[in-house]
């Protein structure tokens, strides 16, 4: 059975950081891209970023470029979204995903806020 499990989310001041974690299991992890996307209330989902199967590659939609990183621990079926000088608009709950078998966690709330 696939599961992804986020976590990290948080409320945030307008420059902070947070780092979320996604936690894999029920399916070879090496072997599939994994990406990150989010879903900004009232809005539809947006992508944010992917990592290559063995991390070696990772894209960035305009919007996080410069501001977040993704990264894989392929040892421990992990992947994390280190954000930094977080905005307001960043406010969404952030999703970790596997496309290839069409599956995503259950999302977790960042909320970026004075």
């Amino acid at each position: 059975q696939v599961q992804l499990v986020e976590s990290g989310g948080d409320l945030v001041q307008p420059g902070g950081s947070l780092r979320l974690s996604c936690a894999a299991s029920g399916f070879t992890f090496s072997n599939y891209v994994l990406t990150w996307v989010r879903q900004a209330p009232g809005k539809g989902l947006e992508w944010v970023a992917s990592i290559s199967t063995a991390g070696s590659r990772a894209d960035y939609s305009d919007s996080v470029k410069g501001r977040f990183t993704i990264s894989r621990d392929n040892t421990k079926n992990t992947m994390t979204l280190q954000m930094t000088g977080l905005r307001p608009e960043d406010t969404a709950v952030y999703y970790c995903t596997n496309p290839q078998l069409e599956r995503r966690g259950q999302g977790t709330q960042v909320t970026v806020s004075s």
